[in-house]
This record gives C-alpha cells, sequence and structure tokens, in this order.
C-alpha cells in the first residue's frame, strides 16, 4: 500500500495559519499538523486538534526566527532579552556548532518545547524544525538522545526530493535549488544513520522543500503523477482569510496552498496515483528511489 501523510507546518503561527491547517483537514487532504508550542496561536491550535481528534499533530521544533519557550535568563547565549532567537538559521548553525554555552542552554530549551507540547495533552506523532534546524548535526544528537526528550519520537521529517523534477515543475531560483538540493543531500545521509540508530521512522520522499511557498495546485498535479516511492509526505503552509477583527493577514502563498490542499483535482491525483492518506508515522527505513525516472 502507498500512503500518504500531508502536513501543515506552523502551527499556532497565527490564527490564519491555524484555520487554513485546519480548512485543509476538514475539506482537503491534509491529515497532520507541526505545532510552534511558544506560537502566538498556539493556545487557539490546540483547541482546534482537540476538536479534530483524527488530525495527527507533532513539535515545530523552534530553534531560530520564533519565541522560545525557556527564560531568557537561562539561554542568554541563544536568545536576546525579550525571548526571542538570535540571528538567522546560517549564525544560529554556527553557534550551535561551536559554543558550549550554546549548545549547553540548546539541551535545556528543546527539553522546554517537548514539555510544553506535553502538557497540551496531544499525543506526539512527529518532529520536524522551524527553517529545518532540527537537521542541524548537534540538533540531530540532542532530538533523538532518550534522555533529552521526555516523550518518544515516532518520526523525524528528513526532506528528500528530486531536483529534476522540482525544476521541471517551477524552473526559477535554479541556483538556489541546486544549492539547496546538495546540503539537505547531506542533512538526509546524516539523518538516515541517526535516525536507524535511534529506532525512529523517516519517510521514503518528503516533497515540499524546493517549492517552499510555491506549492501550488499546478505544482502538485504535476508532481503527484511522478512520484514512485510508497511511504511519502508531502508539506505545506496553507493559511485561510481573516475576518476584520484579526490583526494577522494570511500570505498570497499561504492563500495558495490552501487551495491547493482543497483542491478536489488534487485530491482525484492523489486517488488515481494510487495513495491511501493516513495521518500515521512513516514507522519503516528506507532508502528507497522515490520519482519515475525520464
Amino acid at each position: 500500500m502507498r500512503t500518504l501523510v500531508v502536513t501543515g507546518d506552523d502551527f499556532g503561527a497565527t490564527v490564519a495559519v491555524n484555520r487554513g491547517i485546519a480548512e485543509s483537514y476538514d475539506r482537503g487532504i491534509l491529515t497532520s499538523a507541526s505545532l510552534m508550542v511558544c506560537g502566538d496561536a498556539a493556545d487557539h491550535a490546540v483547541a482546534l486538534a482537540k476538536a479534530r481528534p483524527g488530525l495527527s499533530v507533532g513539535l515545530h521544533l523552534v530553534l531560530v526566527d520564533g519565541r522560545a519557550a525557556t527564560s531568557p535568563k537561562k539561554i542568554p547565549h541563544l536568545v536576546h532579552r525579550d525571548g526571542w532567537f538570535r540571528g538567522g538559521p546560517f549564525r544560529a548553525g554556527l553557534r550551535y556548532q561551536f559554543s558550549r554555552a550554546a549548545r549547553r542552554e540548546l539541551l535545556v530549551e528543546i527539553r522546554s518545547q517537548f514539555e510544553s507540547f506535553e502538557r497540551t495533552g496531544l499525543k506526539l506523532a512527529h518532529l520536524d524544525g522551524h527553517h529545518h534546524l532540527h537537521l542541524h548535526p548537534v540538533v540531530l544528537d540532542l532530538v533523538t538522545r532518550p534522555d533529552i526528550t521526555p516523550l518518544p519520537i515516532p518520526s523525524i521529517r528528513l526532506p528528500s526530493e528530486e531536483l529534476r523534477v522540482a525544476l521541471a515543475l517551477d524552473p526559477g531560483k535554479i541556483v538556489s535549488k541546486v544549492a539547496t538540493s546538495a546540503v539537505f543531500r547531506l542533512l538526509r545521509r546524516n539523518g538516515e544513520r541517526r535516525l536507524s540508530a535511534a529506532g525512529i521512522g523517516y519517510a521514503e520522499r518528503v516533497y515540499g522543500l524546493l517549492a517552499t511557498g510555491r506549492l501550488t495546485e499546478r505544482y502538485l498535479l504535476g508532481l503527484i503523477p511522478e512520484i514512485r516511492a510508497k511511504r511519502v509526505e508531502i508539506y505545506g503552509h496553507p493559511a485561510a482569510s481573516h475576518t476584520f477583527q484579526e490583526c494577522w493577514d494570511p500570505s498570497p502563498s499561504g492563500l495558495a496552498e490552501l487551495a491547493a490542499f482543497t483542491s478536489p483535482w488534487v485530491q482525484e491525483a492523489i486517488a488515481r496515483a494510487g495513495f491511501a492518506s493516513t495521518s500515521e508515522a512513516p514507522l519503516e527505513h528506507s532508502t528507497a528511489s522515490g520519482v519515475r525516472r525520464a
């Protein structure tokens, strides 16, 4: 059987994102969501998830471009005084790699986010990370240690998609996509070794990285027939329209991805490709080829 998990990231970031994820689940292909436990609308996201028992929820680990779960006084090398993480992904990655003080504080913050998720009462379905910082070797080493995380992790996202197909469907930003593909190929190899040793699952193929913000209906209709893997995840960032009382606007890309995730044509393409939609974590390990070759 071919299985497909469709995940909405940044659950809890804003009300618009939360509603986009809920709507994509209620009338579309979405089966899973990744929760930012310190997001501005995290409580709203948890309430929506509890009203939808079939929606699986994982932890969207935030270690950059977001607010920490730990008091700034306890992790001064990681965050500013307001609790916001310092720098962007590149600078944060260097800090985690070369600063012992930052690594000690990183351990504290990772525990805090797992504990915050545990307090929601939701069952942890998977782990991934904001800007994919969970794949940083230092971070991945910490989250795969059973003495660090209070909750068992069924699966961790390891992005893996074919550059040829991504360029055929969306030919823009070639240099960026080639570089991104090369970096994440190395991170995937490291992740496979670590997760296999820890007994944590991952999908054969994970799509979304090379089409971030551009996972449109057209893109999915071109991608789905090309997928050859049996255990697949597609992730995106759907967002819904808001009412005038709310202060958060959905991005144009969020609205486009919501339209893609609720498209009847995309649902038909998934069924025609022989996929069974599921919220279950991909527990088996595999390095099988994912897309039909030309």
